[in-house]
């Protein structure tokens, strides 16, 4: 497998900070995304690119040991362990250079078994990190999704209710591993748009309704909207402007609990005619009077 120069596929300097490093893979994961460049093998394979770079650089302990050791970086212990060895003398080789004996017995150390056995190491494969965007209405209800992983297409179903920014862990379909070795994980990041008029707030959602002065003042019954339907609220007469209304379980399904939902807070916002008549002018006129006992 060629080698990937991380800070070049995610179009950065070494200077990069975390921040700079998050910003510019969502822009090259969203660019390259396989949904928005379909049967595209040179997006596919630089998507893989920047995910593997991505999962490097924003570790703090990877992104040191790959400044230091480059390509063999997820060997960087066992080069470290052999250096130390190396460097110390022993009863054996004190203020002697290494003989070819000692050289193998170091290498052995570190790939599992002496050089002459042939062994080769087992490495666990990368992990991977994508992130996939819906719209709120999206996550109200279980949804199936394929995504496209090293090559394959794989179903998933995703349970209703995911957070914006929550992460979720498929594991084994991370990068493969070498000489046999299992392969890496899978996280998702969820990016959640708003697209409706409902503010969410965990499991619970909030949203305002206009009321007419008149059923403001005389009570009433009104067809309001819910994230999954309209029902009929009674309005008691004097409603102030913003009384809060609770309709419970009208809210947003809690992940991973069937059947569980939070509740719809609704604020009341009473708006005032405009345009009157000449007679809706003189009916407030006299109703102003009555009030105050003229």
């Amino acid at each position: 497998m060629d080698h990937i120069d991380y800070y070049g596929a995610l179009e950065i300097p070494k200077s990069a900070s975390a921040a700079e490093v998050k910003a510019a893979y969502r822009k090259l994961a969203r660019k390259y995304h396989p949904d928005l460049n379909p049967n595209n093998k040179e997006a596919e394979k630089k998507f893989k690119e920047i995910n593997e770079a991505n999962e490097v650089l924003s570790d703090p302990e990877k992104r040191k040991k790959y400044d230091q050791h480059g390509k063999d970086w997820k060997h960087a212990e066992e080069f470290e362990r052999a250096e130390y060895q190396q460097k110390r003398p022993s009863a054996k080789n004190a203020g002697q250079p290494f003989s070819e004996e000692d050289f193998f017995d170091v290498f052995g150390s570190m790939f599992g078994g002496s050089a002459n056995q042939g062994r080769q190491p087992k490495f666990r494969g990368s992990d991977l990190n994508a992130e996939l965007q819906l719209n709120l209405r999206d996550v109200y209800s279980s949804q199936q999704q394929t995504l496209t992983v090293n090559g394959k297409n794989i179903r998933l179903t995703f349970p209703a209710g995911i957070e914006d920014g929550q992460v979720i862990k498929i594991r084994n379909h991370g990068s493969p591993g070498a000489n046999g070795g299992p392969n890496g994980d899978l996280y998702i990041t969820f990016s959640i748009n708003n697209d409706t008029k409902f503010k969410r707030d965990g499991k619970n959602l909030y949203t305002d309704v206009a009321l007419d002065l008149y059923t403001a003042v005389l009570g009433g019954e009104i067809l309001v909207d819910t994230f999954n339907g309209k029902v009929k609220l009674k309005v008691p007469p004097e409603t102030q402007p913003g009384t809060k209304v609770k309709l419970k379980g009208k809210g947003f399904p809690v992940y991973k609990k069937e059947n569980d939902f939070g509740d719809l807070f609704i604020t009341y916002q009473v708006k005032l005619p405009t345009h009157l008549s000449a007679k809706e002018i003189e009916l407030f006129t006299e109703l102003s009077k009555i009030k105050n006992g003229k």
